[in-house]
C-alpha cells in the first residue's frame, strides 16, 4: 500500500513545486484589491493550501488544465482566508444589503438603471450620505466584487444554490451563474461597465481609473461599490430561481 501511493504523491509534489510561483502571482494580484489589514504572507499561506488541495484532487479527464483548476482553488482559498478575518462592522454589511435592495426596487419600478439620486431617495437619505455608505462598503470589503466570480468556490450568492442541489448539478449551477453574471455585467450603465473593465481586465488601480475618467479616486470607489451592489441586486433573481 505504501509503495503504491508513492508515485502519486511524487506527482503531487512536482505540481506544487512547479506552480508555487502561481500562488505568489495571484496573492499580489489580490492584495492590490484588499483592505490594508490583509498581509501578503497570509494570502500566500492560504494559497499554498489551495494549491496542495488542487494537486491532490485534480482530474485531467475533466478537461481543464491544471493551471486553470489550481488558479480557481488558490484564489478561493485566499478569499476564504480574507473572509475569516473580515473586520467590517455589521452596519457595513447591513448597508450593503440595503443599497442592493434599493437598487432592485428602483429598477423594478422604473424599468431602467437606477440613478444615484433615486437610490438615495429610496433609502430616504441625502446623496451625500448615500455616497458615504458606498465609501464605507468599498473601504471594508474591496473584495466583494471578486466574490461574485467565486460562486462555485464559496461565494455568497452561490451558498443557497450549492446547498439546495446535489453534487452532480454543481457544474451546471456554476455555468448558469457565469452566464447570468456575464449578462448582468453587459447590462450595466456604461460608466460602471468601464470601471469594471479597467479595474479587472486592464488591472488599473482606482487612482489610474480616475485619471482615465476625469474624476476623483473617491468617485471611482463609489462607482465600484455601486456596481457591485447593482450586480447583487440583479443577480438576486438568479439566486431565488
Amino acid at each position: 500500500m505504501y509503495y503504491s501511493k508513492t508515485p502519486a504523491k511524487d506527482a503531487q509534489y512536482r505540481l506544487v513545486e512547479q506552480y508555487a510561483p502561481l500562488v505568489k502571482r495571484i496573492a499580489y494580484h489580490l492584495l492590490a484589491r484588499l483592505p490594508a489589514s490583509v498581509q501578503l504572507d497570509d494570502l500566500t499561506q492560504a494559497g499554498m493550501i489551495g494549491l496542495l488541495e488542487a494537486a491532490g484532487k485534480y482530474d485531467a479527464s475533466k478537461g481543464a488544465s491544471f493551471e486553470t483548476y489550481a488558479g480557481i482553488r488558490i484564489r478561493g482559498a485566499m478569499l476564504d482566508e480574507v473572509r475569516k478575518g473580515d473586520w467590517a462592522p455589521r452596519s457595513v454589511h447591513r448597508n450593503t444589503r440595503l443599497v442592493s435592495d434599493a437598487i432592485r426596487a428602483v429598477e423594478a419600478r422604473t424599468g431602467r438603471d437606477a440613478k444615484d439620486h433615486e437610490v438615495a431617495a429610496e433609502l430616504k437619505m441625502s446623496l451625500e450620505d448615500y455616497y458615504a455608505i458606498l465609501g464605507d462598503t468599498q473601504g471594508s470589503r474591496l473584495f466583494s466584487f471578486d466574490e461574485l466570480f467565486q460562486a462555485g468556490e464559496g461565494g455568497d450568492l452561490a451558498e443557497d444554490a450549492d446547498s439546495a442541489h446535489p453534487e452532480p448539478f454543481r457544474d451546471l449551477e456554476d455555468e448558469r451563474f457565469q452566464q447570468a453574471l456575464a449578462e448582468a455585467i453587459a447590462s450595466l450603465p456604461e460608466r460602471e461597465k468601464l470601471v469594471i473593465s479597467l479595474y479587472y481586465d486592464e488591472e488599473l488601480n482606482l487612482k489610474e481609473i480616475g485619471q482615465v475618467l476625469g474624476v476623483s479616486e473617491s468617485r471611482v470607489s463609489q462607482l465600484h461599490s455601486q456596481c457591485a451592489a447593482r450586480l447583487r441586486a440583479r443577480l438576486g433573481e438568479w439566486r431565488a430561481s
